[in-house]
């Protein structure tokens, strides 16, 4: 693993000091509709590769990547940081967001 992680306490915490990083949800649309963290873009994680170019401005921006458990978003971590993007794992997903 060569990207980097991040603790949903640690997110908040940015979150509630007014940082507004990009945030990126990997899981299905349904589920995004269930519940997500505001001002956060899907893109499922099987479009990523089609849907890639709408990342492209945020190329020098961390991207911190989200989704259920952490699994889905390490898999967009792994392929976004091979194409040279700054990427942050969410550990936990929402499953660990309050």
């Amino acid at each position: 693993m060569s990207y980097a992680t991040i603790t949903p306490e640690e997110l908040k915490l940015r979150l509630d000091i007014g940082e507004m990083p990009v945030l990126i949800d990997v899981r299905l649309p349904e589920e995004h509709v269930e519940s997500n963290i505001p001002h956060s873009m899907l893109i499922p994680l099987d479009t990523l590769p089609t849907r890639i170019e709408e990342l492209e401005h945020f190329k020098e921006h961390e991207i911190i990547m989200y989704c259920r458990s952490g699994g889905r978003s390490a898999k967009a971590c792994e392929y976004l940081y091979a194409r040279g993007y700054k990427v942050v794992n969410l550990l936990g997903g929402m499953l660990d967001w309050k």
